[in-house]
């Protein structure tokens, strides 16, 4: 059901549109997807009819275009279905097709912790190189994630039968790429995953990403540290299969940890994965990814998505009206104040009778931050905590004054993933403004100026 233990590696396999193949088995689902980019995040989302629309909200709220869908799984034969629906393939093509037309792109993810992966039941590999071609066919995808761990590892007849299907794709097709997920040590690959890659190679398939799951260590150490570490070693053995240099082994790497707390109590946090995405920009790592986002990442607001999609210089979704001078107004009709028109560091930032002195004129920047008096509008120490307060600060360029807003009228604050709060809730003047779990109600809702 879902990615376990961080011993994994990730092969995609993507098809980019092909006349002579599509020719063959009809017309591609909805519009053509974008190329993926040489960096780029592409979080997991466990998918069925109540999260199906989770793509969309992220994109609206983050700019991040790129999922991982999970999973596909043997219904019987060489058929496959949807994990966590039981849906047959072409369930959620309209909202696969919307990312898409948004310049997006969808991947979809064979395999996973419990469900097993097609090729151990698709026993002739004409059939299983067809059904392969059928996901990227109906889905109109250009890569295809094949999960493989648990059982579905320890199965070496599958896994080589799933090589030489894979070859054939890419034989009919070059534009095909292959990734594989697979569980990682701190030292990098075990000798069983290892091996996955190694017959692939050996049947020909071309590998484009290797995406390592960089969660549930279970070794007591710091999972930052961990993912880090795994990555190096990972990079290192890359290098070595496939005849490259480390700095193009990386360019192979996709990191996927879990967004929060792990399965063995360690945590992966919003700082730490702030960390890794710095980590991946400066190693020219191909992939961020997480696990997942409906789960995981829609109860922050999003954020390990934000964090992520700056990989490759993706876009943080700032505010609308950037450059716009006016009152941001909330709870009770009552404007966002900086206490007594204070220019100090650490000024309250309050609720309080609309008046238009400059302590009201908000500015929002197209880096995302609200500056007022020259100052910029900060959680208190970066925290991360709800009941955390909201100050003015030196502009620093953190995300920790980094705000997003969103349709609904709330303001998210990029570090946190959590919204802009009056206290109480109070409408009262002098009412302190703070972050707090977003739940859509009226005293998290904000005007910004246009």
């Amino acid at each position: 059901m879902r990615l376990r233990h961080g011993m994994a590696v990730t092969v995609t396999t993507a098809l980019a549109s092909s006349t002579a193949l599509l020719g063959s088995m009809g017309t591609a689902h909805g519009a053509s997807p974008a190329a993926l980019p040489a960096h780029f995040a592409a979080p997991y989302l466990q998918i069925d009819g109540n999260t199906a629309n989770d793509m969309a909200a992220d994109m609206n709220a983050t700019g991040l275009k790129n999922y991982t869908l999970a999973f596909l799984i043997p219904r019987s034969g060489c058929t496959e279905q949807w994990e966590a629906s039981g849906d047959s393939i072409g369930a959620y093509a309209s909202q696969i097709s919307a990312i898409q037309s948004a310049g997006g792109n969808v991947v979809i993810s064979s395999g996973g912790a419990e469900g097993g992966e097609l090729a151990e039941t698709c026993t002739s590999v004409s059939s299983l190189t067809a059904a392969y071609a059928n996901i990227v066919n109906t889905y109109g995808v250009t890569r295809l994630d094949f999960d493989i761990e648990g059982g579905t590892l320890d199965d070496s007849a599958a896994n080589q039968r799933r090589n030489q299907a894979l070859a054939a794709l890419q034989a009919q097709n070059p534009a095909v790429q292959v990734a594989y997920t697979l569980a990682v040590d701190p030292g990098g690959l075990p000798s069983e995953e290892y091996g996955v890659l190694t017959d692939a190679k050996s049947k020909g398939v071309n590998v484009s990403a290797v995406n390592i799951m960089t969660m549930d260590f279970g070794d007591g150490q710091n999972a930052l540290n961990d993912a880090e570490s795994g990555a190096r070693a990972t990079a290192s053995q890359l290098a070595g299969l496939y005849g490259i240099s480390t700095s193009a082994a990386y360019g192979r790497i996709g990191l996927t940890p879990i967004a929060g707390q792990n399965d063995d109590n360690e945590y992966f946090s919003q700082s730490d994965a702030q960390t890794l995405e710095s980590f991946a920009a400066a190693n020219g790592v191909q992939e961020l990814s997480f696990w997942e986002v409906d789960y995981y990442d829609k109860p922050v607001g999003y954020a390990y998505s934000r964090i992520f999609n700056q990989l490759g210089g993706g876009s943080t979704t700032p505010p609308p009206g950037g450059g716009a001078t006016g009152q941001i107004t909330g709870y009770g009709g009552k404007c966002v104040d900086v206490a007594a028109a204070g220019t100090a560091n650490g000024t309250a930032i309050q609720l309080y009778d609309c008046n238009g002195t400059n302590a009201q004129q908000w500015t929002v920047g197209t880096d995302g931050t609200l500056k007022a008096l020259g100052k910029c509008m900060d959680v208190t120490a970066a925290g991360t905590a709800d009941g955390t307060t909201v100050q003015l600060y030196d502009c620093n360029g953190t995300g920790a004054q980094v705000w997003q807003h969103q349709s609904n009228g709330e303001l998210v604050n990029a570090a946190s993933g959590k919204c802009l709060d009056a206290t109480g809730p109070s409408s009262a003047n002098g009412t302190r403004l703070q972050i707090w779990t977003c739940f859509n109600s009226a005293n998290q809702h904000w005007n910004l100026p246009s």
